[in-house]
């Protein structure tokens, strides 16, 4: 990109995520905090990732937190649990809008494409998958939770109930 890899690092280093009372408990506990992405699709998660690799330090574990949404395109499926443990130190697997569809039964259709022997987590609970990263992680790590960003809600059935990743 032609930009001086210390200054990045300096300049994000400053930045700081919105405040809620869920990421301040984050922090005060563990002085660790996940990044938030919308990336739900293959192309965008691995964007996403590639851009985490360029600027994360060899000493930084990478969690990444990842799910597919019920109803909806199966085929990205295997290719998000695919480009995950591409990327990631430790890939998380869960739920993302199951809608009508058991969250399990998605999480089986990610793993489905995956080699034996590689590792990962499935945690259909979304709050506990990422409750696990930030346990799992140390100071200076990187934890990406990818697919809700800006939402505010998980859609079971037909019903929008509040949740929100941050």
């Amino acid at each position: 990109m032609g930009l001086d890899r210390s200054e990045v690092l300096r300049v994000l280093s400053t930045l700081r995520p919105v405040e809620t009372a869920v990421s301040r408990s984050y922090a005060r506990r563990t002085a660790r905090r996940p990044s938030l992405d919308y990336a739900h699709t293959p192309d965008a998660l691995e964007n996403v990732l590639r851009t985490i690799e360029e600027i994360r330090t060899p000493q930084q574990q990478l969690l990444v937190v990842c799910g597919c949404g019920g109803d909806r395109d199966r085929t990205k499926r295997p290719e998000m649990a695919q480009i995950a443990v591409q990327y990631a130190s430790t890939a998380i697997f869960t739920s993302d809008n199951p809608r009508h569809e058991s969250p399990e039964a998605i999480l089986d259709e990610m793993v489905a494409g995956l080699d034996p022997g590689t590792r990962y987590l499935r945690i259909a609970d979304r709050a506990e998958a990422i409750r696990t990263a930030v346990m799992l992680s140390h100071p200076g790590d990187v934890i990406l939770v990818a697919g809700k960003g800006h939402e505010t809600y998980q859609i079971i059935g037909d019903v929008k109930h509040h949740f929100d990743d941050r």
